[in-house]
């Protein structure tokens, strides 16, 4: 086992029975709190470890600062310059060589690492430090490592170092044990505030109270948690103490200014105060420090369910978190602490901080996951993390990733998505510097990306615009505040990095409109006005507003690229967008909703065709509907009013009665039907081959019905049916039509047509006589019979009588029948 010799700290006593047990095994969990030295000291102790083998170790930090004070610690340690043996990687800045055997790297750029180099050729074990902190990065590392180690690399060594116990997911995933090094810390002497703040808004001057009393009261340096920079720096600005550096500590703060806290304690060195948000809880140390004032607060991201965003929420911290805090005060000597909260607050504290998986949008989670899977051929559910997301975030962020077009319509990744895998950014961030395709559009893309990373730089203006032009306009010249000139040089610095990886140069000149740019990043927040001024429906779901003097709040259409959600969703960054300039995004990501519809007025089928993009209609139109989306339409319209909607003839009456008869008499097959109950149900069968070309009732009225029945029958049953039950007779050449509704087949005609028949026509070979309807020569009914022979011999005289009264002129014999006549039946 690799020795340091001129130091000693707590976990060295540890330290044998770590290296043992993974000569052993591939994987350890080591829990020891802050301070006892396993940062430092446990990737030395594995330098010359057995299964090495010549490869590297690979450390995992949750944050920058600690990242470069990690290897810096270990370099010193080794008496050797950093990125000699000893290298780290952030995304701003690295320090390795060829010589690195131990490689500090932030969580998110070892995700980006992997993704590449998914098999970690040169790679012995990797280490994940404060583990417990459960961010999403760290779950990613963790389950991606373990997959990795369970297929293709069981050789790697995984090593997962906490500074809490409460590991049981974690170790039900490593399969394996836990080593504890229990080190007890100095005495630490707790106070609570009588009363809990009425409001947050209180903490900068209750704390600048405190830190005057403590400073007063206490010897050594000072740590005091607050839960953001605002906080922070106006806690700042209330301190006036003499003789004291006060230094504030947090993410964004340049590596400078972030090193000072770390310089080693002197005797000459002046007290110490140290101002910080919770990356002083862990990974770190603050050297000197004897006292620890603790705000109580903490920023979180968290999902807001109603938008499907993550924000930042400052809210009460657990009980681990404060024991966290508290332990920072009894490393090098006794301390105190003092919790800006009551004792009953404190027992009301949640034990544990919720995991970040349980809390963000997980878009970037679910990207990771699906190019890791289809990298290595396995399923998403199959990777192993302490919590399993929530299946309707997972849902939202599959939505977000296929609007993004990173994934297919199969949940696949696609090319474009595994570019921006790679690329190292937030999916949204990515797929807008990603779909820029001039250098401009991507010096702009890269300056929009770089300010959205950051905190919006003119907040505090009244009025302020959500003009996000002003911004950029912001950028481009240097401020004279000095916190201006520290976020403008963070904001610059990363867009430098961007335009890096966009392989542009770093003056190349943006383009001025930023408007597509942001909606190929945040198609979901392309934002529609409505009616009140200021007041915008979202693509993705819900409403954003702006103040109705802002500058945009008439504009129809918003390309918002930060919003900040409190009791209502509030549009912070935009820019006006014309519909026509969006015509490829729109091809790509947008659907066209149709629906075909009756105009009961004039008959005619009409199509609304709706540009739907997201929950947005961009376009609302009617057109003339063609007749392949008309037809549908006629025929559901025709089925539920077939009596009116077609013209239903005698010839069409008569076709149904005739082989209605042929099938109840004759043996007719009982299909096809042709009743009107039956052909509502087969509207689309036999009517749908004669509906070309028709998109309105008054064209459906024009169809030949009878037509359209016989050709539904088919050319042999109509012949069969014509020749068994005609649809006319002959009576002396005169072509006479037989009624089949009646209750019996009936032929009328006028008396004369009968002259010279003495016997009943028939049809059906026989089989039916026909009634006989004789009418006078007005046409009127006088007299119907189904015996013909037996009227002439009874009837005719009353009805002669009658008729040559009435009709004189007309011929009226006295024996008609004797009249001789031939019966031709025709089909």
């Amino acid at each position: 086992m690799f020795s340091i010799s001129n130091i000693s700290l707590p976990i060295q006593h540890t330290l044998p029975e770590v290296y043992e047990y993974l000569n052993q095994h591939s994987n350890v969990i080591l829990v020891a709190p802050p301070g006892t030295g396993k940062t430092s000291l446990v990737p030395l102790a594995l330098l010359d470890a057995p299964w090495k083998r010549g490869k590297k170790l690979i450390m995992l930090e949750p944050r920058r600062i600690a990242t470069r004070a990690a290897a810096r610690q270990m370099s010193l340690l080794l008496n050797e310059e950093i990125g000699q043996k000893i290298g780290y990687r952030t995304r701003m800045d690295k320090a390795i060589s060829a010589n690195t055997e131990i490689e500090v790297v932030t969580q998110g750029l070892f995700l980006r690492h992997l993704l590449n180099n998914p098999l970690l050729e040169d790679v012995a074990g990797i280490l994940f430090d404060e583990i417990h902190e459960r961010s999403l990065d760290a779950d990613l590392c963790l389950g991606l490592c373990r997959n990795l180690q369970q297929n293709l690399r069981p050789d790697l060594h995984l090593i997962a170092m906490s500074a809490t116990p409460s590991l049981k997911n974690l170790q039900e995933i490593l399969q394996c044990d836990i080593i504890e090094s229990k080190t007890a810390y100095y005495t630490i002497t707790t106070h609570h505030r009588k009363r809990d703040l009425t409001h947050i808004r209180e903490l900068p001057s209750v704390m600048a109270a405190q830190i005057t009393e403590a400073y007063r009261e206490e010897k050594g340096n000072i740590l005091a948690f607050l839960p953001g920079t605002g906080e922070i720096h106006k806690t700042i600005g209330l301190l006036n103490l003499p003789n004291a550096e006060i230094l504030p500590l947090y993410g964004d703060l340049p590596a400078t200014e972030q090193d000072k806290v770390l310089r080693p304690v002197t005797p000459q060195t002046p007290r110490r105060i140290v101002l910080a948000t919770s990356i002083a809880e862990t990974s770190l140390t603050v050297p000197g420090v004897r006292i620890v004032i603790d705000g109580g607060y903490r920023r979180l991201p968290q999902l807001n369910a109603d938008t499907g965003l993550t924000r930042l929420q400052t809210q009460r911290i657990s009980k681990a978190a404060a024991t966290q805090r508290a332990g920072r005060a009894g490393r090098e000597d006794a301390g105190v602490v003092y919790k800006l909260w009551t004792a009953a607050t404190e027992r009301s504290l949640a034990l544990h901080d919720r995991p970040e998986i349980l809390e963000a949008e997980l878009s970037e989670f679910l990207l990771v996951c699906q190019t890791w899977s289809d990298i290595m051929g396995t399923n998403i559910s199959e990777l192993p993390f302490p919590d399993k997301p929530s299946v309707g975030v997972l849902k939202a962020a599959k939505e977000l990733l296929t609007l993004l077009g990173c994934l297919n319509s199969k949940g696949h990744i696609t090319d474009f998505g595994q570019k921006v895998a790679q690329f190292g950014a937030h999916p949204r961030l990515a797929s807008m510097m990603l779909s820029a395709q001039s250098n401009e559009e991507k010096a702009l893309a890269a300056d929009i990306s770089a300010l959205l990373e950051e905190r919006d730089p003119l907040r505090h203006e009244e009025p302020a615009s959500v003009d996000i032009l002003s911004r950029l306009k912001w950028m481009r010249q240097q401020p004279t505040s000095k916190n201006d000139q520290e976020l403008w040089h963070r904001i610059r610095k990363i867009s430098q990095d961007y335009r890096n990886r966009l392989r542009i140069s770093a003056t190349q000149p943006p383009a001025l409109n930023p408007s597509l740019l942001i909606c190929a990043g945040f198609p979901d927040r392309l934002a529609q006005r409505r009616s009140e001024i200021g007041s915008f429906r979202l693509a993705g779901g819900g409403a954003a507003h702006l103040s109705p003097q802002d500058p945009f709040a008439k504009e129809s259409l918003l390309a918002v690229a930060s919003v900040h959600v409190n009791k209502r969703t509030n549009i912070c960054l935009a820019f006006p967008v014309q519909l026509q300039a969006l015509s490829h995004l729109i091809e790509q990501r947008s659907e066209i909703e149709q629906e075909t519809t009756l105009d009961s007025i004039s008959g005619k089928v009409i199509l609304r065709e709706r540009l739907k993009f997201g929950r947005l209609t961009l376009q609302d139109r009617n057109v003339p509907a063609s007749t392949k989306e008309a037809v549908p339409v006629l025929l559901h319209y025709i089925a539920n009013n077939l009596s009116k909607a077609l013209d239903w003839n005698e010839q069409s009456k008569q076709l149904q009665a005739r082989y209605r008869l042929a099938q109840s008499d004759f043996g007719f097959s009982a299909l096809p039907n042709l009743s009107n109950e039956a052909l509502v149900k087969t509207c689309e069968e036999w009517l749908l081959p004669w509906m070309n070309g028709i998109t309105n009732l008054t064209e459906v009225k024009q169809l030949n019905v009878s037509e359209m029945l016989e050709a539904y029958l088919g050319y042999i049953i109509c012949q069969e049916l014509n020749k068994l039950l005609p649809k006319f007779i002959l009576l002396n050449t005169h072509k006479i039509y037989i009624d089949y509704t009646q209750s019996r087949p009936t032929i009328s005609a006028p008396a004369k047509y009968f002259y010279g028949i003495n016997s009943t026509p028939c049809i059906a070979n026989g089989e039916i006589t026909l009634q006989c309807c004789l009418l006078s020569p007005a046409n009127r009914p006088q007299a119907i019979t189904s015996d013909l022979h037996s009227f002439w011999n009874e009837g005719w005289k009353d009805m002669r009588k009658d008729m040559k009264g009435r009709y004189p002129k007309h011929h009226w014999p006295e024996n008609p029948g004797s009249i001789s006549s031939v019966i031709k039946q025709k089909s």
